[in-house]
């Protein structure tokens, strides 16, 4: 056992895969236990904020100001805020008020404003012109408002005796806040998701239930598939026909049709993440039987198992222990291959809406799923899909990575 153990941390292959595995194990068990934050729990007043560091507005005007007096900070505020697209925008508007596009100089921020500023009419809507851009130039004049001034932003607070509104400071241009002296701070690393909840947290909690999905609907589907395996395998006859008759007509039948019409009818409000991973895996048992089978064939007339029929051993006896231990590797690898399709199985139940409730716990394919009813992909808010795809991925191709070890280790004919 020893010396399996040892050839098997000797294939790369394995290791690779094995380290990516434990990883987003150890990350699935500890990240809780730092930021005990509820995975579907709403933050954000909005949707799809991006990722990045937000800190608390009002919290920042209290806290102590520092002068800083940086060469490019105008620029880089007057960039944030009118950037090469803008620029553009505004120019495409222009050219269709009447001004010609030579008499519009894109890098001169001071004329282009200028230029804007005297010509633009919120009211006007050109031919081709739709709604949405309508609005969109409104708010991008709105956004360029004061954008060239250099004087402070004065703070006002309500006098409760006077009713007026009297001046408490100005905040300057050059003013700075030291972000670990403002109380409120929320890092977002992949932001929000289309309901304002944080992606990472979200992410992997559903990571995690994926994976448990993964591990129960293989255990299911490795446990029959190995017992009616072995079963049809070694005793043969009208069992192996009635074993591999049952198996022949699942084949035909494509698993995904079968999980969609189970899902189906089963109904949204029963479907939790225990159910769908059992679903699943009564529905892929299929090719590990026929498998398993075949293995089984190749060995009931070894020497070995016809010397443990002579000493009158029972069947249970004979499959279990002098057959299931040379075909025990091949085993371990079917259980492999079959979280790793478990979790593809979830996503793409999750992804046509018969996945898990979604009132419950996330999951990949849920989350997938989200993103694509609220047109996350058509938008460009790729940190509500894209981090899913690549965690899918990487599943994926940690558990195929150990299976390819595998094989090369106990596989004579895989072997350097």
């Amino acid at each position: 056992m020893k010396h399996t153990i040892r050839e098997v941390f000797r294939s790369p292959k394995f290791v690779v895969g094995f380290i990516l595995l434990i990883a987003m194990l150890l990350i699935v068990i500890l990240y809780p236990l730092i930021i005990p934050d509820e995975p579907l729990e709403i933050i954000a007043l909005g949707t799809f904020f991006e990722p990045g560091i937000y800190v608390n507005v009002f919290d920042s005007i209290g806290a102590r100001t520092y002068t800083l007096n940086l060469n490019d900070a105008q620029e880089r505020r007057i960039a944030s805020r009118l950037g090469e697209q803008e620029r553009l925008d505004m120019q495409e508007w222009l050219v269709s008020y009447g001004i010609p596009e030579e008499e519009i100089d894109l890098e001169d921020t001071e004329k282009l404003l200028e230029l804007w500023e005297n010509n633009y009419d919120p009211t006007l809507r050109f031919q081709g012109m739709t709604s949405a851009k309508k609005k969109y130039f409104a708010r991008l004049d709105a956004s360029l408002e004061n954008l060239l001034s250099t004087e402070g932003v004065i703070i006002a607070v309500e006098n409760v005796e006077t009713n007026e509104l009297e001046q408490t400071r100005v905040i300057n241009q050059s003013d700075f806040v030291n972000i670990n002296q403002v109380p409120n701070v929320r890092v977002l690393p992949l932001g929000t998701d289309n309901f304002g909840r944080d992606m990472l947290t979200e992410l992997i909690s559903a990571l995690g239930t994926s994976l448990q999905i993964g591990f129960v609907a293989g255990l299911i589907a490795t446990m029959i598939g190995l017992t009616l395996g072995l079963v049809a395998g070694y005793i043969g006859g009208w069992v192996d026909d009635i074993i591999m008759f049952i198996t022949n007509l699942f084949t035909v039948i494509p698993s995904l049709v079968l999980l969609v019409l189970i899902s189906y009818s089963i109904g949204q409000e029963q479907r939790g993440a225990v159910t769908v991973a059992i679903v699943i895996g009564f529905t892929s048992w299929v090719w590990t039987t026929r498998a398993v089978r075949a293995q089984v064939i190749s060995l009931r007339h070894r020497d070995h198992v016809n010397l443990s029929k002579l000493s009158g051993h029972s069947i249970p006896h004979i499959i279990v222990a002098d057959i299931l231990p040379y075909i025990a590797s091949y085993v371990v690898m079917a259980f492999i291959l079959q979280i790793s399709s478990a979790i593809l199985a979830e996503a793409s139940l999750s992804i046509l809406g018969l996945g898990p409730k979604t009132t419950e716990v996330p999951t990949l394919g849920l989350m997938m799923n989200w993103a694509m009813i609220y047109s996350a992909h058509i938008m460009g808010k790729w940190w509500a899909y894209f981090p899913v795809i690549v965690v899918i991925a990487l599943v994926s191709f940690s558990m195929n990575l150990m299976n390819t070890g595998l094989d090369q280790v106990f596989n004579p004919a895989l072997r350097d």
